[in-house]
């Protein structure tokens, strides 16, 4: 299979505290980027990161001191617009590499086991899988919540950092999403003519366009192997909270 990876990996890591990109954080010994090279090698044929301009030399040399040299590509991301726009940069060099589904997954979500991506890729195994295939989690105080309607389909997403009215207990998108060829190249394009700029963020969101998607195409979404999978990295916190976890015995 000749699935595609796309990595929106332009942020600073000013909140981390660090003076390197995000994606060249070290995580319990080892950066995001090689964690995350990692655990999709033997999953995706390609990988794209979409990266800040003035970090784009650090993260060039750092990938070609690696083994992954020749599978990754960098694009740049000018203007913080939002990870919608991250996401669609990918998209000239995704047609060149004509990708049998492409996943997409954030440069700070390095805690996904791998039993969960084995699952995805079961479910992406041809290049006609669902329109959208998805891992989630069921976790108290949500940063994120998947709102569905009593058939189960998904009609919106509930943000926090958007001022959203959140539930105790939601269920979160992990950061780790699966778009056939159709998706990727034909619906998500159509979905950025018409998106908003979030309330709170001000940027152009990707995760509204599930619902969006959802309305006419088929979104699966399965059970990840732990809730700590969906755990982010953007604080020196949750940094820590991640590094216990993956050196812990059930990472």
């Amino acid at each position: 299979m000749s699935r595609l990876l796309i990595i929106p990996a332009a942020g600073a890591g000013s909140r981390l505290g660090a003076d390197v990109p995000k994606v060249l954080v070290p995580v319990a010994g080892m950066t995001m980027l090689e964690r995350l090279l990692n655990l999709y090698r033997a999953w995706v044929r390609h990988v794209i990161l979409v990266v800040n301009p003035g970090f784009e030399d650090l993260i060039r040399r750092h990938v070609n001191d690696g083994i992954d040299g020749e599978r990754v590509s960098c694009v740049r991301q000018k203007e913080p617009t939002g990870m919608l726009d991250a996401i669609l940069l990918g998209d000239p060099v995704a047609r060149r590499a004509d990708p049998s589904s492409v996943w997409i997954t954030w440069c700070d979500q390095i805690a996904v086991h791998s039993r969960t991506i084995a699952r995805l890729g079961e479910r992406t195994a041809s290049a006609s899988h669902d329109a959208m295939v998805m891992p989630t989690v069921v976790q108290s105080r949500p940063y994120i919540h998947l709102e569905r309607d009593s058939s189960g389909r998904i009609i919106r997403v509930l943000h926090r950092r958007e001022g959203d009215v959140m539930p105790e207990t939601g269920e979160s998108d992990m950061g780790l999403f699966a778009l056939s060829p159709a998706t990727y190249f034909d619906r998500l394009p159509a979905y950025a003519q018409e998106v908003e700029v979030g309330r709170g963020t001000g940027e152009r969101n990707f995760l509204p366009f599930i619902p969006w998607l959802a309305r006419t195409e088929t979104v699966t979404t399965f059970s990840a192997e732990d809730s700590m999978e969906a755990v982010g990295i953007n604080t020196p916190q949750e940094r820590e909270t991640v590094e216990r976890y993956l050196l812990g015995p059930n990472s």
